[in-house]
């Protein structure tokens, strides 16, 4: 049995963890993301997602981590999560009836020998037109804060959204897809340890 760590304190990232039946442990990151550089959003995805698996492994004894960061990228501009209700209702009101491109980066590391392998998924969003009155009302919510982009797909961001082109699992935030492809690298098969309960 190869036991799994999530580096990740997101609950919607745990939740589809959760979904595919596995067994796994969460333990938080503590890396300073602005010291992670990189003009390429996916580069930059991929990066972090590898330095949060990094930060966890000294705590785990064994098994496999789970890192991953996601990036959203609008007219080349990587949005993050915003810092006050304003920022977030600027980055809607940029969003609005756009398109953008989602970026998630997976790393999977080896607590014991420190083999990583890192990826990334891309996924295109299409906003609804969105009015002052939606944009606010959202925000009020609360929702956006700890988002990037400052919309959660998985919650009452979904009626922000006219379409998706790709791996929805990418926009909130872990595609399970390019998990599951990672994992099986590291001799891990998610359906085996699903029907043993691991």
């Amino acid at each position: 049995m190869i036991k799994i760590t999530l580096a990740s304190a997101s609950p919607r990232r745990a939740e589809l963890l959760r979904t595919l039946g596995l067994s796994f442990e969460q333990q938080v990151s503590a890396v300073d993301e602005t010291g992670v550089c990189s003009d390429k959003p996916g580069e930059l995805a991929e990066a972090l997602a590898l330095s949060k698996a990094a930060d966890v492994a000294p705590r785990v004894d064994s098994g496999l981590i789970i890192g991953a960061d996601t990036i959203v990228v609008l007219d080349n501009e990587m949005l993050g999560k915003p810092a006050s209700t304003g920022e977030a209702v600027s980055m809607l009101r940029r969003l609005s009836g756009r398109r953008h491109i989602v970026i998630s980066g997976i790393a999977v590391m080896d607590a014991k020998t420190g083999k990583s392998l890192a990826s990334h998924e891309e996924t295109t969003v299409i906003f609804r037109p969105l009015s002052e009155r939606v944009i606010q009302s959202y925000v009020k919510t609360g929702e956006p804060m700890d988002k990037a982009g400052a919309y959660g797909i998985q919650g009452r961001g979904a009626l922000l959204v006219e379409a998706v082109n790709g791996c929805y699992f990418n926009v909130v935030g872990l595609p399970l897809g390019l998990l599951a492809d990672l994992l099986e690298e590291f001799r891990f098969d998610i359906w085996a340890a699903a029907e043993n309960g691991e």
